[in-house]
């Protein structure tokens, strides 16, 4: 079973909704304000921290890079600029535990995630 926790400022819950669906009976996944969401990654009571602002690397990863450092962290979507899977099959092999992107790009972005996750799980 990996843990997810949603932080971030926009769309928490669709987010969360997403992975769920995406990740089905393997995945948990937790809604939490920012500080608790990258807490409970940094305590390993979480595997990994997902969020998403209007910038895709502010408000989303902010407290993130805070507890985690920048080394953990990958933005993978900005205004104008979509996820693309190579960067996030890369930050995913990198070890990156927490991922920011812009709120309209999360039903792009989250299943490229997940999906990388449980194939390294695999």
């Amino acid at each position: 079973m990996i843990k997810f926790v949603v932080g971030g400022q926009v769309e928490k819950q669709s987010i969360a909704d997403l992975i769920k669906k995406v990740g089905g009976d393997k995945v948990e996944v937790e809604v939490k304000s920012d500080i608790q969401a990258a807490n409970s990654v940094k305590s390993k009571k979480a595997d990994y921290y997902l969020g998403a602002c209007h910038t895709g690397g502010g408000g989303a990863l902010s407290m993130a890079m805070a507890l985690l450092t920048r080394d953990k962290c990958a933005t993978v979507s900005m205004p104008g600029s979509a996820p693309k899977e190579e960067a996030i099959v890369n930050a995913v092999e990198e070890g990156k535990v927490a991922f920011g992107f812009t709120g309209d790009h999360y039903e792009v972005a989250v299943p490229l995630i997940v999906r990388e996750i449980l194939n390294r799980q695999s």
